[in-house]
């Protein structure tokens, strides 16, 4: 490939984007991204169009290793996504490091996720958080729930 013919490509046009009128530059992000620009910072909005071209180039270059990867990631989240109990919400999956806060009684608790699976509140390991909830309330409560990580039910299914 010679490189008049690489630089009239999508190479040529990202190398281009410094040069081009600013009008252009707002033009162009409506035709790519189909959306208000989020800022008229002219490097972000370059770097954003310059990435977005180049994945439209790929894709219509390599449209077999985009759908390869799609049905990896529909796999993994699949094998990913957490059990429910019928009627009562889903769980909300938490990765390792996530911290839950939650006031109560006037005082603010945090909880870390760890990696094992467990949660870590005040330098200890528990194993739910329902322990926790109930350590923290002083009464018998569902974690998830107190916590805030059940999604709501559906229509006239259980509270």
């Amino acid at each position: 490939m010679n490189t008049s013919t690489a630089l009239s490509g999508v190479i040529g046009r990202i190398a281009r984007l410094p040069d081009t009128p600013f009008e252009e530059i707002k033009s162009l992000w409506q035709q790519l991204f189909a959306t208000p620009m989020p800022t008229h910072n002219r490097v972000y909005l370059e770097r954003r169009i310059a990435y977005r071209m180049q994945e439209i180039d790929f894709a219509q270059r390599e449209p077999a290793v985009l759908e390869r990867n799609k049905v990896r990631i529909d796999a993994l989240l699949e094998r990913t996504k957490p059990k429910t109990k019928a009627g009562r919400g889903e769980l909300v999956k938490l990765v390792p490091g996530t911290v839950l806060t939650r006031e109560f009684a006037g005082a603010v608790h945090r909880v870390v996720a760890m990696p094992d699976g467990q949660f870590e509140y005040n330098g200890k390991p528990y194993r739910s958080l329902t322990a926790i909830s109930n350590e923290i309330s002083g009464t018998r409560w569902s974690g998830p729930a107190f916590f805030g990580l059940r999604e709501k039910a559906a229509k006239g299914g259980a509270k």
